[in-house]
C-alpha cells in the first residue's frame, strides 16, 4: 500500500508538471519557437487571460466560456501589439527583446496602478481525492487532459487545416507565399494572435488555483522557455519529449529534495541542451530521422 501511495504521488506530481509545462509554454512554442519572435511579454499575455477569466467568472459565466473569454481577449490584444509593435522588428530579434520587455514592464505597471496589487480569485472547482491519507486536486487531472488535448489541437491545426499549412508556409518561406498570393501580414498577425490567445488560455486554466496578481507571468515564462529552448523549433517534434523530460526531472528533484532543487534542476537541464544539442530536442530528433 506505501508502494502504490509513492508511486500515485510521483506520477501525479509528473502529469502535473507535465501539463504546467505544455499549457504554459503552447504560445511561446508558437510564437518563439515558429515565429523567431523573442516575447518578453508571454508572461503578461498569461496574465491578461487569467484576469479575464477571473472577472468574467465573477460575472457569472461558467468557468469553461470564462476560460474562452480571456484565451480570446489575450489573443485580440496580441493582434493588436503585432500589429502596432512586433510588426515592425521581424528579423531584428535584440529590438524584439526590448519591445516585448517594455510592454511587459507597461502592462504589468499598468495593471498595478488601475486594478491594485491583487485581486479577486475563482475558487479550485470540482474539489479533491484522498489516496493514502493524502488530497489530490482533481482539477489538476482535468489540466493533464487538457494539455494532452492542446497538443493534439495545434498538430491537427497545423498539419491537417489550410490554416496551418498556410502559417507554415508563411513563417518558413515567406517571399514564396507572397508570390503565390497569400496575405502574409494577415498570416502573421494571426499566427501571433494565435500564441497570445495560448498564452490567455494557461492564465485562464490556472486563475483557479494561483493568487491573482499583476506579476503572476512571473511564475510561468522559466519554465516556458526553458521547455520551448530544450525542445527547439518543431512545437510537436520537440515541445511534448521536452516537457515529458523536463516533468521528469523536476517531479524526481522535488520529490525528494525539495522545490528548489527541482528549479535547479530546470536550469541545469537547459544549459547541458544548449552546449550539447543548439538545435533542441527537435533538431537532434529530425536529424537522426534523416
Amino acid at each position: 500500500m506505501a508502494l502504490f501511495q509513492s508511486v500515485f504521488a510521483m506520477l501525479y506530481q509528473f502529469g502535473d508538471t507535465f501539463a504546467f509545462l505544455v499549457i504554459s509554454c503552447a504560445g511561446l512554442a508558437v510564437i518563439f519557437g515558429m515565429m523567431g519572435v523573442i516575447n518578453l511579454a508571454h508572461g503578461e499575455f498569461i496574465m491578461c487571460g487569467a484576469y479575464v477569466t477571473a472577472s468574467a467568472a465573477r460575472a457569472g459565466l461558467p468557468l469553461p466560456l470564462a476560460i474562452l473569454t480571456g484565451a480570446l481577449v489575450a489573443g485580440a490584444v496580441g493582434m493588436v501589439v503585432e500589429r502596432l509593435v512586433i510588426r515592425h522588428l521581424y528579423h531584428r530579434p535584440l529590438d524584439s527583446i526590448i519591445a516585448t520587455w517594455g510592454i511587459s514592464l507597461i502592462a504589468t505597471q499598468g495593471v498595478l496602478i488601475v486594478l491594485g496589487s491583487t485581486m479577486q480569485g475563482v475558487g479550485t472547482p470540482l474539489g479533491s481525492i484522498d489516496v493514502g491519507g493524502r488530497s489530490y486536486s482533481l482539477y489538476r487531472l482535468v489540466l493533464m487532459a487538457c494539455a494532452l488535448g492542446l497538443l493534439g489541437g495545434l498538430y491537427m491545426l497545423f498539419y491537417h487545416s489550410r490554416f496551418g499549412v498556410i502559417a507554415r508556409a508563411t513563417i518558413q518561406k515567406p517571399q514564396m507565399a507572397n508570390a503565390l498570393g497569400v496575405n502574409t501580414g494577415r498570416m502573421y498577425g494571426l499566427t501571433f494572435g494565435l500564441g497570445a490567445a495560448l498564452a490567455g488560455l494557461a492564465g485562464g486554466l490556472y486563475a483557479p488555483t494561483m493568487t491573482m496578481v499583476p506579476t503572476m507571468g512571473a511564475t510561468f515564462i522559466v519554465e516556458s522557455f526553458v521547455t520551448v529552448v530544450v525542445g527547439g523549433a518543431d512545437i510537436f517534434v520537440g515541445a511534448a519529449p521536452a516537457a515529458a523530460i523536463l516533468a521528469l526531472i523536476k517531479a524526481g528533484l522535488t520529490a525528494w529534495y525539495g522545490q528548489l532543487f527541482g528549479q535547479i534542476g530546470l536550469l541545469v537541464t537547459v544549459i547541458l541542451v544548449i552546449r550539447i544539442l543548439p538545435g533542441g530536442l527537435s533538431g537532434w530528433l529530425k536529424g537522426t530521422t534523416r
